[in-house]
């Protein structure tokens, strides 16, 4: 198939090169060149706006940072709405606002555009190794029509309902995910203070109840002070905004998630916005002054 890809950061690279490696014709545009670099490489054709990355295409995805980048790529003026053929297929895995995601279902639709929310879970991890899961809101024929291209660089792909349903699931995701990456951060230090073994420790731990993809991703990097990105902080504490946004309106009490963005906030603070979200640990130790390799790796930013 022709595929239109927009954004090849962290995840999006890694997506786009399954697609190539697949078989399927892909075009690409990103904002900061260079980060195109290796999908270009790998086969993919490079354009110079993301009208031309539509043109022609059966899929068009993005994979972008912010809600506002989606509006001004798929909706603004020279946008891909107004490239994209009748009868093919956008998707949106940008993790962005329930709201956004109807009003470009409404858009695609008067211009016979099917149109996917589709935001992603798995990390840079998952992108790599092709396993991400997909939550999906859209139209169940638009929605049928992308799904074999998600399958491609996904090991779950799962239709949630209408428009918007996809990014309420990711809501969901990145609730769970806060409060858990908030005590894996809390029990590692309190390993360190107390003097154990912190490697053994989560070692033993991590085959009981308190194991979690977090635990069993996120902190073998923490132990060697890794604080790339797989997913960074500030990207999360905007994921975290419109999720606290939406429980407002839904009139839900989310304590658990407040008390996780403000400790992002801090970490944000520190200056380690565009790190991983593992990150946290290092902040933390910080307020606490623990010595960590989350710690000593921040101060050598």
């Amino acid at each position: 198939m022709r595929i239109g890809w927009i954004g090849t950061g962290v995840m999006g690279g890694s997506m786009a090169r399954h697609l190539l490696d697949a078989g399927h014709e892909v075009r690409v545009f990103t904002r900061t060149r260079a980060r195109a670099d290796a999908v270009v490489a790998a086969g993919a054709t490079w354009c110079d706006a993301p009208a031309p990355v539509a043109e022609g295409a059966d899929v068009v995805a993005t994979m972008l940072g912010y809600p506002r980048d989606v509006r001004e790529v798929v909706l603004g003026d020279g946008g891909l709405l107004a490239a994209m053929a009748p009868g093919s297929v956008l998707v949106d895995h940008t993790t962005s606002e329930p709201v956004l995601a109807t009003e470009i279902a409404a858009a695609a639709a008067a211009r016979d555009v099917g149109a996917v929310d589709a935001p992603v879970s798995g990390g840079d991890v998952g992108a790599r190794n092709g396993a991400l899961v997909i939550m999906a809101g859209g139209d169940p024929e638009a929605f049928a029509r992308a799904q074999p291209i998600m399958e491609v660089y996904a090991a779950k792909v799962v239709l949630h309902g209408p428009a918007g349903a996809g990014q309420h699931t990711k809501m969901v995701n990145q609730i769970a995910i806060a409060s858990g990456m908030v005590a894996l951060c809390e029990a590692m230090l309190y390993a360190y203070r107390s003097g154990l073994d912190v490697d053994q420790v989560l070692d033993t731990i991590g085959g009981g109840a308190a194991g979690s993809w977090s635990m069993a991703n996120y902190a073998p990097r923490l132990l060697r002070g890794d604080l790339e990105p797989g997913f960074r902080i500030e990207h999360f504490l905007k994921d975290l905004g419109i999720a606290l946004s939406e429980g407002r309106r839904m009139g839900l009490a989310l304590p658990g998630t407040a008390l996780a963005e403000q400790l992002y906030v801090s970490a944000s603070a520190q200056g380690l916005a565009g790190c991983g979200t593992q990150a946290l640990l290092a902040a933390l130790s910080e307020l606490s002054d623990i010595d960590t390799p989350a710690r000593a790796a921040a101060h050598q930013r």
